[in-house]
Formats: C-alpha cells, structure tokens, sequence
C-alpha cells in the first residue's frame, strides 16, 4: 500500500479510477491492524482496486477536507467523487463484499 499526500491526492486519487483510501496514523493501533487486511485485498484487486494510505498527521488539510474524525477511515473514490465510507478495522471478506458493489 503506497502513502499520498496532500500534494499527491489530486492526481492520484481525484484523477479517476477506483481507488480506497485509508485515512491512518502511525500511532494508532487499530490502523496497523488494518494495514495487512488492505494489502491482502489491494493484492486480490490489483487490476480492479487501488489503495493508498493518507498519513493524517503529515497531511491535515485532506482529512479535513473529507471530514475524517476516526481513525481508521476508509473512503473509496470512484471517478474522483467519494462513494463510500466505512470507520474502524474489518476482516478482509467483510470489506471486500462492502466494496464490491463499486468496484468494476
């Protein structure tokens, strides 16, 4: 799972595609338990999926932007407009059947 930042976000994310974004911080351990759950699903996707991490910390204006207030955060952009969001750590089978009616 690559990281964005504030500067990245618009070409990485806004630009198009379908791409999940985790909204994290390093010292937040739900965050790291989520982490291998994305990497194994970015890995099952990897044609349809991409998933980028968002350092909220580091990158404050794009949290506020989405209105991130819990961590961890997972919005999935399609095309660039958010179209889903979901808070806190699920197993890998529960996010990908939340995800799967956006992702083509």
């Amino acid at each position: 799972m690559r990281a964005t930042t504030d500067a990245g976000f618009a070409t990485e994310v806004l630009a198009g595609g379908t791409v999940l974004v985790d909204f994290r911080a390093d010292w937040c351990g739900p965050c790291r338990q989520l982490a291998p759950v994305l990497e194994a699903l970015e890995a099952e996707l990897a044609s349809r999926l991409t998933v980028l991490a968002v350092d909220v910390d580091d990158n404050p204006a794009t949290a506020r932007r989405y209105e991130v207030s819990g961590l961890p955060a997972l919005i999935l952009f399609v095309d660039g407009e958010p179209v889903h969001r979901m808070l806190g750590v699920r197993p890998k089978s529960v996010l990908r059947a939340e995800l799967e009616p956006w992702i083509p």
